[in-house]
């Protein structure tokens, strides 16, 4: 018997627009996939800064313009092998940053990638939703309407 209260979850799509506000990026399309463990982000051109502990990257909000950046920094929280989708091991850098869709706000990890491969600049992977998120795999946008 299921004794859940699903009103208090965030019902949303495979794809859903979320921003990432203290990183400057806002209305990017991410790709729910709850067989991924981690949240993913493509970017560019990354570098640390050692001293002070951050992460500089570029970000391209329209894959149609890629003259379009967005520079962005964050406190660098870990590097780590990640097994992509593809079945190879990477090392990637890990920030954490907020995350707002819809109604909610909340902080996420993310990983710095090359997703350029992919269809979606961002995956948001199980971690992500450990907030009450039920996902609806027949439709998209749910939370952009």
């Amino acid at each position: 018997m299921i004794t859940q209260d699903y009103a208090k979850h965030l019902i949303m799509g495979v794809i859903e627009n979320i921003d990432l506000p203290e990183l400057g990026l806002f209305n990017i399309a991410a790709r729910i996939d709850t067989g991924a463990q981690t949240s993913a982000l493509h970017v560019d051109h990354i570098s640390t800064n050692k001293p002070n502990g951050e992460v500089s990257f570029e970000f391209h909000p329209d894959v149609h313009n890629v003259e379009r950046v967005i520079k962005c920094q964050a406190k660098l929280q870990d590097t780590r092998w990640v097994r992509s989708s593809n079945g190879e091991r990477e090392r990637r850098y890990v920030i954490r940053t907020q995350a707002c869709m819809g109604p909610k706000s909340w902080e996420i990890e993310l990983t710095l990638t090359d997703r350029s491969t992919m269809s979606h600049l961002m995956l948001l992977g199980r971690e992500a939703m450990q907030i009450g998120v039920l996902v609806d795999p027949e439709n998209t946008f749910l939370l952009s309407k």
